[in-house]
């Protein structure tokens, strides 16, 4: 993988140039960031601009092309170990490490590297369990860093969500980290760093991955998966930064519409005609609860828009075309007196969604009480 196949993160690819070319690479480096983010995706981009066999000195990216750059970009180089959390599976019934789990991993991560722990459990069948990196990895992580670099100039060791380190994991880690092996980069991906040893934190260069920005995802998913624009802004607006979340929702609400029906929705809430209301509550009901969730959520995050715009347009600069004209209308009706009660009017709407109230029941009971908070 390369810098240029992220979208934007600039500013960290950046930093992580520089060290390069500054010839200043820490030993240990902690990348952090939410799940579905660009840490695990960045880390791979870095160990291979790191170990480039082609790279000029003042590039901005690996070539791609020199023997290195293809083992690793196929995540098949020898000098690039990787260490995960694991569990026993009806393939691998006993002593669960990293090593057995290489070629389900290489799939994984190379179909997408924006998942997260629960898609790598069920890629690999844990069913119920929950994965850890375990005591007996311990060992295996010194064998690991034992042998020189094959062929590469840095042996790299990427730590997939150390927080799940089992304590003799960790300590081996924090040992390593404290007396590296020479020619050898750890890259600790960590999406809830809090959770880490603070010995391990103290001895490992931070690099903190921002989440996605809307623009980001919702131009990801038109470029890369051809979503159209206005669905493309939906899914990204419900990933909220995370690129793993938008990927795997982009395909799933294609014929539903939630901007066109939350706008219509508004302006019947304030009409108050009961009629229609009960007539677009059968709609709601059709869309299923998974949808009606996302839904509410979507409604949440575009009335925060429409609150913010009325603020200050400035504070909202990217709008979607459709839905310039109706924020703009909108922010008239949103203001600090009755935000907070249609926010949580919207976020109890959701609770009771989500614990399979009646959908047809809420959502009139709350077109009700929307439409009396926008009037007041």
């Amino acid at each position: 993988m390369t810098f240029a196949d992220i979208p934007n993160q600039s500013a960290v690819k950046a930093l992580l140039r520089q060290s390069v070319q500054r010839q200043h690479v820490a030993h240990a480096q902690l990348f952090r960031g939410q799940e579905g983010g660009a840490a695990l995706a960045l880390a791979l981009a870095y160990a291979q601009f790191l170990n480039c066999e082609a790279r000029a000195a003042d590039a901005d990216d690996s070539c791609g092309h020199c023997p290195a750059c293809t083992k690793i970009a196929k995540l098949a180089h020898p000098d690039l170990n990787f260490i995960m959390p694991v569990t026993t599976t009806k393939t691998v019934a006993k002593d669960a490490v990293s090593s057995k789990f290489m070629a389900e991993w290489r799939a994984f991560v190379l179909d997408n590297p924006y998942q997260g722990l629960n898609d790598w459990m069920q890629h690999i069948g844990a069913e119920n369990k929950q994965g850890n990196i375990s005591k007996d990895e311990a060992v295996q992580i010194l064998k690991l860093v034992s042998l020189k670099a094959f062929e590469a100039r840095f042996k790299i060791v990427i730590v997939w969500l150390p927080e799940l380190m089992h304590p003799a994991a960790a300590n081996a880690v924090l040992k390593l980290l404290e007396e590296p092996p020479p020619a050898t980069i750890f890259l600790l991906v960590s999406h809830a760093p809090e959770q880490l040893l603070p010995t391990i934190i103290s001895r490992v260069q931070p690099v903190v991955v921002r989440p996605f920005s809307e623009d980001d995802l919702t131009a990801y998913l038109r470029d890369a998966y051809h979503v159209p624009e206005v669905k493309a802004r939906q899914v990204a607006q419900l990933a909220e930064g995370s690129l793993g979340a938008a990927i795997a929702s982009r395909d799933a609400n294609a014929d539903h519409d939630y901007f066109e029906f939350f706008a219509k929705w508004m302006r019947q809430c304030y009409s108050q005609k009961a009629a229609d209301i009960i007539k677009q509550s059968e709609e709601f009901q059709k869309l299923g609860r998974e949808n009606q969730k996302e839904l509410l959520s979507y409604s949440l995050g575009l009335l925060r828009k429409v609150l913010l715009f009325g603020i200050d347009p400035k504070f909202v600069p990217h709008l979607a075309n459709g839905e310039q004209q109706f924020v703009t209308g909108f922010a008239k009706f949103v203001t600090s007196r009755n935000a907070d009660l249609l926010t949580k009017e919207l976020t109890d709407a959701h609770y009771h969604i989500e614990r399979n109230a009646n959908a047809k029941m809420v959502f009139v009971d709350s077109s009700l009480r929307l439409g009396g908070f926008l009037k007041a």
